[in-house]
């Protein structure tokens, strides 16, 4: 396969369409802590919502990698929209590529096959807005730590608990959470609707970055939840986890892009484009926008790399790179966006230049659950170096 390839490239090509719109809003919605609504509905206009929706059900049928270039472009101009729209994204993945590389029985199978259409009607209909608040910050596993506790009743489920970091808080109209039921360490995952009864957003949201992704905390108190609206069959969401790792690499997709948008302007910055003097035959400013190019591309390609192996069941090697691509896109974008401000001078930090914006954002990937860089550090540094561990690569371990 030529990667990318020809549908890939198309597909990019008409999200970068949107850049310019999406680049002018940023400044906005990273004042006001406000959630780019006027994004997404451009994104729903081009069919974006459904992107990777399979064709027969009315999407544009993308595939992992497909969707990490779009992701790429879209973090390009603007990160916060980047990150919210990988949150609504990561559930069609999920459900759809994901959930047909795993192993359900037939009845399963046939069931899953007529909720997530459902869900999927949703999507291209009435343009519904996905979320998935997975943190409860007890555990930095992916299965593990999970208190939302989904209790079986007639007809469905009664959720309780609380999700805190939960992105689209205020935006989205079905929130997708992990649950367990008491007794059962089985992960189920369901599907919220925003205005149920007892679900309430709570806290305020002024954070140092990404402050268009408006991650409220979000209470579920006896939330009453249809049978209809799990979203994977029992077990179904515990075997993405071992068995398809990478679908929490989803995240530094958009800290690519937003590595690329500081060097876009860092180019503009010193070609005189944003109300400045040309500084390009400067030797220092060539040497460290030379820097901020080859420490792109090394994390660009490691990404890559990864993204071109991606499948179910991979060989722990594939598993260790995509860690490393994880710590790399996280410790990179914000060493790059340090290096263009010292590369374009004191003006670079004035809150009318979207580099100051670009900065700040940059430093949130780090922390970023299950796969932040200190947990990803910790198995890299044990990585075959204790034989009676084996390969350790199960993310809720």
């Amino acid at each position: 396969m030529t990667f990318p390839d020809e549908r890939q490239n198309e597909l990019v090509a008409r999200v970068a369409e949107l850049g310019p719109r999406f680049a002018e809003r940023a400044r906005k919605y990273d004042l006001e802590a406000s959630f780019p609504y006027e994004n997404f509905a451009d994104l729903a206009d081009i069919g974006y919502l459904a992107l990777c929706i399979p064709e027969e059900h009315g999407g544009l049928g993308a595939d992992f990698a497909t969707y990490a270039l779009v992701s790429e472009e879209i973090g390009r101009h603007c990160g916060s929209t980047a990150l919210t729209f990988n949150m609504h994204t990561a559930t069609m993945l999920l459900t759809g590529p994901i959930a047909d590389d795993l192993d359900f029985s037939p009845e399963d199978r046939e069931l899953h096959a007529r909720r997530r259409a459902a869900m999927y009607r949703g999507v291209v209909e009435d343009r519904h807005i996905h979320a998935q608040p997975f943190s409860e910050g007890i555990s930095t596993g992916a299965t593990t730590g999970i208190a939302t506790i989904a209790t079986p009743v007639e007809g469905g489920f009664v959720v309780n608990g609380r999700k805190i970091f939960a992105s689209l808080s205020d935006a989205a109209d079905r929130h997708n959470a992990i649950c367990v039921v008491e007794g059962d360490e089985t992960v189920r995952f369901l599907s919220i609707p925003a205005d149920a009864e007892g679900v309430t957003v709570e806290g305020d949201w002024d954070p140092l970055g990404m402050r268009g992704t408006i991650s409220k905390n979000l209470v579920f108190h006896d939330v009453f939840v249809p049978a209809d609206n799990e979203l994977l069959p029992p077990g179904g969401f515990d075997q993405a986890a071992a068995r398809w790792p990478f679908f929490y690499m989803t995240l530094s997709f958009a800290f690519v892009g937003l590595t690329r948008g500081v060097l876009d302007f860092t180019a503009s910055y010193l070609r005189g484009e944003q109300g400045t003097t040309a500084r390009r035959d400067i030797q220092q400013k060539q040497n460290g926008w030379a820097d901020m190019q080859l420490s792109y591309e090394r994390m660009r390609a490691l990404l890559h790399r990864v993204l071109e192996r991606a499948t179910v069941d991979p060989d722990p090697e594939l598993v260790r790179q995509a860690w490393a691509s994880v710590v790399t896109t996280m410790d990179t974008a914000p060493e790059v966006a340090s290096t263009a401000i010292r590369v374009c001078g004191g003006r670079s930090l004035l809150k009318t230049l979207p580099l100051e914006r670009m900065f700040r954002d940059a430093r949130c990937g780090a922390t970023m659950l299950p796969w932040s860089v200190e947990v990803l550090r910790e198995r890299l540094g044990r990585y075959e170096l204790y034989e009676e561990e084996g390969p350790k690569f199960h993310v809720g371990a």
